[in-house]
């Protein structure tokens, strides 16, 4: 499974800012939401936090441009290596890692107030690799720290099945793009993600494909592995109440 990750990682790292209407106002808006609700559920920064699946740094520069201190890892070079150049293009101070965060071995320190994988990444994770991740996040934790996570609303999605989301249409003349997603579904529970991006340069339009599997995981085994990881006060928060563009789910380790 990292390799399948990383195949589908690594290629869109490039282009994945794309994927957003207007990244760096979604960097912001992001943090705006996040940061009062870590405040609420831990305590007025800063806060030591690591993003355990950092991706290009959506997320993890929205809390460093809020003064915490901020540690990011993910499992593709190239996604590290983007947000690594974002954070010093921004001035953000952030130390980052390749690291697959059913293991977390290359992140020294254990004394995190939060750690966080937001953006839907642990639904590419088989269950015996869930809970890997949910041990190697609870060792990176001090004692009552906080595990915040956000997932698709899988409940809703598995019943509909849907075979394609979007397509979304951004840009204005000679710098649009559309993106699209289709989804194959491979059982009940599995589907195969097609995201494709095409741009437009000028007079020519490019196309893009990336291809990754996901794992519909639903609240109550993810409830159910939290607890069993140790964490407790499992709570989950739609976005019709945080404002969030996807359900969060946050945990206390014990």
């Amino acid at each position: 499974m990292p390799e399948k990750i990383v195949s589908f990682y690594s290629p869109l790292a490039e282009h994945y800012h794309l994927i957003f209407e207007d990244w760096d106002q979604s960097i912001e808006q992001q943090a705006k939401i996040l940061n009062p609700l870590l405040a609420s559920e831990v305590r007025e920064g800063p806060l030591k936090i690591l993003d355990c699946a950092c991706g290009i740094g959506t997320q993890a520069l929205g809390f460093a441009s809020h003064g915490h201190n901020v540690v990011a890892s993910d499992l593709s070079p190239a996604a590290v290596a983007r947000a690594n150049k974002e954070a010093e293009l921004r001035g953000r101070r952030i130390s980052f890692h390749v690291s697959d965060m059913t293991q977390l071995v290359e992140i020294e320190e254990s004394d995190f107030d939060v750690v966080v994988a937001l953006d839907n990444a642990i639904p590419h994770l088989t269950a015996s690799e869930l809970r890997c991740a949910l041990a190697a996040i609870a060792s990176k934790l001090k004692p009552s720290g906080l595990f915040m996570a956000s997932i698709r609303d899988y409940d809703t999605l598995v019943l509909r099945r849907p075979a394609i989301q979007g397509p979304v249409f951004y840009g204005g003349e000679g710098s649009r793009r559309i993106l699209l997603q289709v989804w194959d579904w491979i059982d009940d529970r599995r589907y195969t993600l097609h995201q494709y991006i095409t741009r437009q340069s000028g007079k020519e339009w490019i196309s893009h494909h990336f291809v990754s599997e996901y794992r519909c995981l639903l609240k109550a085994e993810l409830t159910a592995g939290l607890q069993s990881a140790a964490f407790e006060k499992v709570q989950w928060r739609m976005p019709a109440e945080s404002g969030y563009y996807q359900p969060l789910v946050l945990a206390r380790l014990q």
